[in-house]
Order: structure tokens, then C-alpha cells, then sequence
């Protein structure tokens, strides 16, 4: 064969490869899956995120992506849930899937069908799909017109699939089809059902949770945990999702087309502050001293914080705050990371026993020598600031470990109040594509991290991974352990954060590694109409926080 005929692959590991024009991505994977510890399901090629059927006519770079990264976990998941839905639909004729969150590192489904979900159901759909996937059925894709998907979507009772097509830019969309079913996904699927032999299905009334592997065990179904109080908070979302009418992006949509949206804002906000009050009523109605509030990156902890405590004055208290970052060890005794880099975020980055004797001796209203922690020295200093309170005024604590025992042990339970606040998305795509909390906690990032860090998004999508492996460690592990949860997310505010991320996503060059994930962000944001006016968003909304404007960011 002449050299016209050849190509070169260059990957990730520095190995150059010689192969034929026209060969594909999955060709490729099949010579070297051996050397990947878990499963290949698609690949970069020039920075350029590929499905594994794309085939090759020039030299080219190829990374290819597996299990262990957030891509291919994307990618697994929509693949299964597509099977999953194909399952159901056969075993209940007429019966409608929706995908709705994620849940103790599964997906929770709900199947709305004449006849109630049992657990002999359950079975026979996780049967029904491993036959599909014994029968390696490929993933077809096809691009088509808008007016031909119209129609597959009345064929499979699809409404707000249907009703999305209105708000899509482009003229043609990709439709996938498994065997006789076609839909849309919002995303790339792994070449066939055969890729997907490890899942799990769990009967979780009224529900159903798909598992499967996950980044941290790629190669095994991890032990499902009970997580009564974040299922809690995402049906309270579901419920408040179907009483705005806007479930899905396209109802959100068509109320920002009818110029409806000022009232859904000020519902949406006023709901908050009621769930405020009513946090703020349980602490003064049970004498809690010590309130602590933790939470993931950008799930809006400092605006939340200072909305609780002007509460507590409402119900008559005077509360005082108290900052973590004082009581931060010495640096040399800070704690190093895998990298060898200094771990902040580390429990053991803080000197817990200095910060529970002085809780202690605050609550018992004793006067304490308040520490000051020198960034730049990276010492800890004192400079003569005395705190002593009263019985009227709880301390107000903000910071990842909030919720970890170790960090207040010695004061009593019944002396102190754990609030757990996160993003919990009450709203998506459609039935069968849902919104991460993750990706709407990363566009707020994006944004604030712009606006008053100086960051580009590049640069927040670097610091990105760490800031989750973090979250990971610790605050997720400890979120059952909270008192009471708040759900920080706005149902309109994707759209309003859409004209701040855009640019700024746009500015990521295609010769970088996280262009593919710029990429996907864009595409996401894509569905929303635009929120231009910000008018009725209150400064004290959380989501000001982020976008600008807020009456407690200085």
C-alpha cells in the first residue's frame, strides 16, 4: 500500500502509530484497550471530543477517554440509561421514562406507567437489558431535519423533546437509534450496547436507580449507600419543578419568550426566603449556638449565610460569624497532597483542637484571644482581637468541614445546628437528559471566578478536577449528617447566567485540552433562551453572588 494510503497517530503516551487512511477510532481502541486499566468509550482527537466511529484521513493526535475521566462516565451513563429506557418500554407498553438525578453515585429513574413499579418489574428490565446488550446492538446516528424529528418524537410520546425543537438553532439534530428505537441525546454514546456489560438496577420506591462504575472504580458497581436526606431535597425540587411548570428547559423557555419570567424570579426567590425563615425559626426555637454551613464550590454559602443570619435577627438573636481560615495550622504543618502540594482543604489543615477549645469556651461564655492567619507569612498571629458572647447570639460557621464531627467534637449535638447547601437542579433538559448540579455549579464558577478573581474559564476548567476531587473528600462523605439541607439552585438562573459564560467559554482555544469541555458547556447552554434583563433578580439573591450586584459581596 503506498504512503499516500497511510496515516500517523501520535497518542497521548508519546507512541506514533502507521495506519491506514480511513481506519476508526474503535479499530485503534481494539489494538490497544490492553493497556488502558478500564474501558476505552471515545477519544480526543486534536482536542476535538470523537465518538469511536469516526475514522481517520489525516495525521492526527488521538487521547483517548475511559472510565476513570468525567467524559467517559457521561458517556457510559447516557448509553445505559438509552438501553434502560428501551427495556422498560418493551416490558411496559405505553409507559414513560424520565431520567431525572443523580443519586448515591447512580442515576434515580421513575417509570410512569397504568401499573406501579414493583421489584419483580425491576428485575425483569435489568434482564431484558443485559439480553439487549448480549446482542452488541450498535448505536446508530443520523443526522435529519428538524420537521422528521418532529415526527419520531410524536411517534414515541417525546413532548418535551418536541417542544425543545422550537428553541434549536440549527435546522438538522443527531437521532440515535437502539434496535427499533430512535431518540435524542444530548451527547456521544459508546458504539454498542455490548461496551455496557457492568450496571446494577435497584428498586427505589417509586423509582428505579441505574448503577454503575464510577471515576474513583472504574472496573466495579460501587456499595449503594442510603441518602434519605438529598433524596428528599430532589423530590421537594421535582415537586416545585411541576407546581412553576417548568420541569424542562422548554417550559422555561416559552415563559422567557411570553416575557413571563419577572414573576417566575420572584417566586422562585421568594421560596428561598422562606426556606431561610424556616431554618432560621428551627435554630431560635431550639437554642442551637453553634450553626454550621457547608457545602461544595459555588453552591452560593456566602449569600446564604448572611440571608440566615439577618433571619436570626428577625427572630430576635444577634449572631456572630466565626472564620475557619483563622485556625489554619502553621504552614509547614500543613498537610501535602499526592502532588507533594500543600492540601488546604485537608481537615488536618486545621487546628481542630484550638478551634473546639475556643467554641467551647465561647458558648460557656468565656472571653477568648481570636487568631488571625497571615497568608503571606503562613503563620498563625495574634493581634488582640477578643471575642466573649451572649446567650443571644449564635456563632455562625462557613467552611467545607462543617459538616465533619471532628471539627466541632467537642461541643454537644444538642448545642449545635449542621445546614448542608448544594445546587440540586430542579430542571431539565427533557425526560432522558438530565442537568447536572455539577455543571450548573461549574457555569456559576466560570462566571464569579471572571468577575472578581480575574480568572478566564480556562482557567477555572483546570482548577476544576481538583476542586472536585476535593468535594469528594470532603464535604460529600459527611452531607447526610446535616440537620437540614437547602437547595441553593434558581430555576431560571442557567438562563440568566447564559450571556456571562458564553463569552467566556468561546475564548478557549481548539489547541487546548479543555476545549472539549468548553465545547460541551456551550452546546448545553444552548438549549436556553436568554434572561437579559436582570431587573427583578434582588441583590440579595444567591445568584448575584455570581453574576455581580450582590448587597453582601464588597
Amino acid at each position: 500500500m503506498s504512503s499516500q494510503c497511510k496515516i500517523k497517530a501520535c497518542l497521548k503516551d508519546g507512541t506514533t502509530l502507521e495506519l491506514n487512511k480511513g481506519i476508526t477510532l474503535e479499530e485503534i481502541k481494539n489494538k490497544v484497550q490492553n493497556e488502558y486499566s478500564t474501558l476505552i468509550v471515545a477519544a480526543k482527537v486534536n482536542n476535538n471530543l470523537k465518538e469511536l466511529g469516526f475514522a481517520l484521513n489525516e495525521d492526527v493526535e488521538i487521547e483517548f477517554v475511559d472510565l476513570t475521566s468525567s467524559i467517559g462516565q457521561r458517556i457510559y451513563q447516557r448509553s445505559l440509561s438509552f438501553v434502560f429506557i428501551r427495556a422498560a418500554m418493551e416490558l411496559l407498553p405505553e409507559c414513560r421514562v424520565s431520567v431525572e438525578h443523580s443519586l448515591s453515585k447512580g442515576l434515580y429513574c421513575e417509570i410512569n406507567h397504568k401499573n406501579p413499579i414493583n421489584e419483580d418489574i425491576v428485575e425483569a428490565i435489568e434482564a431484558r437489558m443485559r439480553k439487549i446488550i448480549e446482542e452488541d446492538i450498535v448505536f446508530e446516528k443520523k443526522s435529519i431535519q428538524k420537521e422528521e424529528a418532529k415526527k419520531i418524537f410524536e411517534e414515541f410520546n417525546m413532548d418535551a423533546k418536541k417542544k425543545l425543537l422550537k428553541y434549536r438553532e440549527k435546522e438538522t439534530i443527531n437521532i440515535y437509534s437502539c434496535g427499533w428505537l430512535k431518540n435524542y441525546f444530548y451527547g456521544y454514546m459508546v458504539p454498542s450496547t455490548g461496551y455496557l456489560k457492568n450496571f446494577k438496577l435497584k428498586f427505589y420506591l417509586p423509582g428505579i436507580i441505574i448503577q454503575f462504575p464510577t471515576k474513583e472504580s472504574p472496573n466495579e458497581i460501587p456499595m449503594f449507600k442510603e441518602q434519605p436526606k438529598i433524596a428528599s431535597i430532589f423530590r421537594e425540587a421535582e415537586i416545585w419543578g411541576n407546581i412553576l411548570n417548568v420541569g424542562y428547559v422548554a417550559n422555561l423557555n416559552e415563559i422567557i419568550e411570553k416575557d413571563e419570567y419577572p414573576e417566575l424570579i420572584r417566586v422562585a426567590e421568594a421560596l428561598h426566603e422562606k426556606k431561610i425563615a424556616q431554618i432560621a425559626d428551627m435554630i431560635a426555637k431550639n437554642n442551637k449556638r453553634v450553626v454550621l454551613i457547608a457545602g461544595p464550590s459555588s453552591s452560593g454559602k456566602t449569600t446564604f449565610a448572611q440571608r440566615l443570619l439577618i433571619q436570626l435577627k428577625v427572630n430576635g438573636l444577634n449572631p456572630i460569624t466565626l472564620s475557619i481560615d483563622d485556625y489554619f495550622v502553621n504552614r509547614e504543618l500543613t498537610p501535602r497532597d499526592e502532588e507533594g502540594k500543600y492540601d488546604f482543604e485537608a481537615i488536618e489543615a486545621v487546628d481542630v483542637d484550638l478551634f473546639n477549645e475556643h467554641l467551647t469556651k465561647l458558648v460557656q461564655g468565656e472571653e477568648i484571644d481570636i487568631p488571625t492567619f497571615n497568608f503571606i507569612t503562613g503563620t498563625r498571629e495574634y493581634r488582640g482581637n477578643k471575642l466573649q458572647i451572649h446567650k443571644d447570639q449564635p456563632i455562625i460557621i462557613e467552611g467545607i468541614h462543617g459538616l465533619n464531627e471532628k471539627l466541632t467534637c467537642d461541643v454537644p449535638h444538642d448545642k449545635k445546628f449542621k445546614i448542608y447547601i448544594s445546587a440540586l437542579t430542579q430542571l431539565n433538559i427533557d425526560n432522558h437528559n438530565r442537568i447536572p448540579t455539577t455543571d450548573t455549579r461549574l457555569i456559576r464558577r466560570i462566571v464569579r471566578d471572571s468577575k472578581y478573581r480575574g480568572h478566564s474559564a480556562l482557567t477555572t476548567l483546570r482548577l476544576w478536577k481538583s476542586v472536585r476531587r476535593g468535594e469528594e473528600r470532603n464535604i460529600f462523605p459527611f452531607q447526610e449528617e446535616a440537620d437540614v439541607m437547602f437547595n441553593s439552585a434558581l430555576v431560571y438562573e442557567l438562563a440568566a447566567l447564559k450571556k456571562y459564560a458564553n463569552p467566556l467559554l468561546k475564548e478557549i482555544s481548539d489547541k487546548e485540552p479543555e476545549y472539549a469541555e468548553a465545547k460541551r458547556l456551550l452546546k448545553f447552554l444552548s438549549y436556553f433562551k436568554s434572561i437579559d434583563d436582570e431587573k427583578n433578580i434582588l441583590q440579595t439573591s444567591i445568584l448575584k453572588e455570581f453574576i455581580g450586584g450582590s448587597c453582601f459581596v464588597e
